[in-house]
C-alpha cells in the first residue's frame, strides 16, 4: 500500500457483530490519509472475526489470531505488525465519521502533540461528547468536557488513541506485563507524559462508542488490581504506592495480587523507567490537579 501513513489497530474478543459494524463504519467514510487496518482476534469464542479474509470491501484487512493475550499485549502485537508511521488503537465497538483519521492525525503530523484522541460520545447520545479523561482522588476514571480547541489531556481513552509509532516504541508500548484487561490506556498515557511527550484532545474529530455494562469475557478484581498495582510500582513514588495498596486491600484476591507483583519483573521495569523519564509523578499530579 503505497504512501501508507496510519495503522488502525483493533483488538477484539467475543465482540459479536461489533467487529463487522465497526469495519463497515470505517470503510464507509472518507479519509484523505492512506491507512491500513489490523484486527487482532484475541482468543474469541464467538467467531466474531470469521468473516475476515485477505480483503474486506475495497480495503485489505490484516487479521491476527491469538489464543488470548489480554488487551495490552494484543495491542502491542498489532503494533509490531503495523507499517504506519502513526498507530491508531481503536475498540472494536465504535462508529466513525468522514475524515476522522485526517483530523485526529493533524496535530500529530504538525508536531503539536505526540499522541491524540478525538472527542468521544456514546453511540446512543451522539451530542454528549467528552474529551480525554482524568483521575479522581481514588484514581477512578473521570471524563473531561470536550475542549473548544486542541488541549492537553492527562489521559487518553483506549477506545481511540493515536500515537506516533516512534514514540510508541520509545516508551515500550502498552505495559508488556499487564494481564487480561484494565488500566492499559491510563498507563501508557501517564508514561508518555513522564517520558516528556505531549498528549492532546482533538475536538474537531469525533467517534461514537458503545459503552457496555459488562465485558464479553471474564474480568475480575484481581486482573484490574494487578494492572493498577503494576502501574503504581512502575511510576509512582512510595507514598502513592502505599495509597494504591490501601485502595485495593479489601478487594477479593488483593494479597495474591501483591505476591504476583513481587514475583514479576515490575521492579526491574521501575528502574528502567526511572532512568528514561523526564518528569516525575509529582509533576504529573500537580500539572493536572489530580488530588492523589
Amino acid at each position: 500500500m503505497s504512501g501508507l501513513l496510519a495503522s488502525v489497530i483493533i483488538p477484539a474478543k467475543n465482540e459479536g457483530a461489533n467487529v463487522l459494524n465497526t469495519l463497515n463504519s470505517m470503510l464507509g467514510v472518507k479519509n484523505q490519509t492512506p491507512y491500513e487496518i489490523i484486527v487482532i482476534d484475541d482468543g474469541s469464542e464467538d467467531g466474531c472475526c470469521r468473516f475476515l479474509g485477505e480483503t474486506y470491501g475495497d480495503q485489505e484487512v490484516k487479521l491476527i489470531t491469538t489464543p488470548g493475550l489480554g488487551s495490552a499485549k494484543a495491542r502491542n502485537l498489532g503494533a509490531s505488525k503495523a507499517l504506519g508511521s502513526v498507530y491508531i488503537f481503536c475498540d472494536a465497538h465504535i462508529f466513525v465519521e468522514d475524515h476522522w483519521i485526517d483530523r485526529v492525525l493533524q496535530p500529530i503530523l504538525e508536531e503539536r502533540v505526540e499522541a491524540a484522541c478525538p472527542g468521544i460520545a456514546p453511540h446512543d447520545r451522539p451530542h454528549d461528547v467528552a474529551g480525554g479523561f482524568t483521575w479522581n482522588e481514588e484514581l477512578r476514571f473521570t471524563w473531561l468536557p470536550r475542549p473548544p480547541r486542541l488541549s492537553p489531556s492527562p489521559l487518553l481513552p483506549g477506545g481511540c488513541l493515536a500515537v506516533r509509532a516512534e514514540v510508541f516504541w520509545k516508551v515500550g508500548g502498552f505495559d508488556r506485563g499487564f494481564i487480561i484487561w484494565g488500566r492499559e490506556d491510563e498507563e501508557i498515557s501517564l508514561k508518555m507524559w513522564l517520558f516528556g511527550y505531549r498528549l492532546g484532545v482533538c475536538p474537531d474529530a469525533r467517534i461514537l462508542h458503545i459503552f457496555r455494562e459488562r465485558h464479553p469475557y471474564t474480568v475480575t478484581w484481581e486482573h484490574v488490581d494487578y494492572n493498577l498495582l503494576r502501574m503504581a510500582y512502575s511510576h509512582f513514588k512510595n507514598e502513592r504506592i502505599a495509597r494504591v495498596l490501601e485502595l485495593i486491600k479489601n478487594h477479593p484476591g488483593s494479597n495474591r495480587v501483591e505476591r504476583m507483583i513481587m514475583e514479576s519483573d515490575t521492579f526491574v521495569q521501575r528502574q528502567e523507567y526511572l532512568k528514561k523519564r523526564k518528569r516525575d509523578d509529582d509533576w504529573f499530579f500537580k500539572r493536572f490537579r489530580i488530588p492523589f
